[in-house]
């Protein structure tokens, strides 16, 4: 076996193989909240383990090759070959050992709110809403909208959708690895319908995103005498009443101040639940922040704002063209993307994230 250049891979290859019994056991089995967790640890293990498997066989491989080089022409030519792909494989391995976003195989929650520019700005705030819907369709992800609030244009105030994986992905397949780039202002040039003279306009929607939070996560705690609860009657587009009874929930976090509101459940305490997990959500985001921060680690730090000026994307319909500031990806089908055919612009954020990282573990 090839001498262990890398302790901390096989550290990860341990605690995988002891994951993968544990999840053989029968009280782990019958447990649906330990098989996810354990199930989460082990699909981030496995990103190393490959690697480091990998690695192995290719080091292996080449030490028999070089001892039995001198009595079979073959086998130095096979020596070559394995020292030609040994430093691809450590890279590989390598790139897989440097920490990942500990958040990246969570859920994700999205807000989308219109910003500047009224009716047109609702408008395309529900463009966004679609976009972001076609898109996880294509990635085989679950959508459902927790609370909306639409004008009687067909736009969209404000909406709140929470996107899911299937199964314990990979942390690079993981809903939040791909989809907390998107947090910030996207700004859109066009027409608008309701503008007469033809004139293209400026207006724009925010989106803020943030990882779910597990309903048994153990890492946020709310006390109940920290929740301040309001009951209020749903309403539809422009404010109209959508049923009788007072369903609706507003939950307030005294500590913090965060508010959630939630209405689109069939009942009080569907609400009540929905909107509990969302405010631990939150919570959960906050304090990463917090931790990040204090590690000088924000390197993709989300628009609170709906100031223009802060745009991360911009959309204009005119030239078909779609622009993202922050990597300076450029490209000509917005129709495309629009449709959910997002993958390249968030790509160029990932690769970007990623380069940036590389560099930070090598200084």
């Amino acid at each position: 076996m090839a001498d262990d250049q890398f302790p901390a891979a096989q550290g990860a290859l341990e605690e995988y193989e002891r994951i993968e019994r544990r999840m053989g056991e029968p009280d782990v089995a019958s447990d649906a909240n330990a098989m996810r967790k354990l199930g989460r640890r082990h699909s981030e293990l496995g990103v190393i383990v490959s690697a480091y498997r990998n690695w192995r066989q290719v080091s292996d491989d080449l030490a028999a090759a070089k001892e039995l080089a001198g009595d079979d022409e073959d086998f130095a030519e096979e020596a070559k070959q394995l020292e030609e792909r040994l430093p691809q494989a450590e890279e590989k391995l390598r790139n897989a050992l440097i920490p990942r976003d500990p958040d990246d195989v969570r859920d994700t929650i999205m807000e989308i709110k219109a910003g500047t520019g009224g009716e047109e700005a609702a408008l395309f705030a529900g463009d966004l809403l679609r976009m972001y819907t076609r898109y996880a369709e294509k990635r085989g992800w679950t959508t459902t909208i927790q609370s909306e609030n639409g004008t009687e244009l067909g736009g969209v105030k404000d909406v709140q959708i929470a996107i899911r994986a299937k199964g314990n992905p990979a942390p690079q397949d993981g809903v939040w690895a791909s989809l907390k780039y998107e947090g910030g202002v996207h700004r859109v040039q066009r027409i608008p319908v309701t503008e007469s003279q033809g004139r293209i306009q400026t207006s724009a929607a925010g989106v803020i995103v943030f990882p779910e939070a597990d309903e048994d996560d153990d890492e946020i705690e709310i006390d109940p005498k920290d929740l301040k609860i309001d009951i209020f009657m749903s309403s539809g587009p422009g404010g109209q009443s959508v049923n009788t009874t007072y369903s609706a929930v507003r939950m307030t976090h005294i500590p913090t101040g965060v508010v959630v509101s939630m209405q689109d459940e069939k009942s009080q305490i569907q609400n009540r639940a929905a909107a509990l997990r969302v405010l631990k959500s939150r919570l959960l985001a906050m304090k990463h922040e917090k931790e990040a921060e204090e590690a000088a680690d924000m390197r993709h730090s989300q628009v609170r704002s709906l100031d223009r000026s802060e745009r991360i994307r911009t959309y204009n319909f005119p030239e078909n063209r779609i622009v993202d500031h922050r990597t300076n990806y450029k490209a000509y089908n917005l129709d495309q993307v629009l449709d959910g055919d997002l993958q390249a612009v968030i790509d160029s954020d990932i690769q970007a994230d990623e380069a940036e990282r590389l560099a930070g573990d090598k200084k």
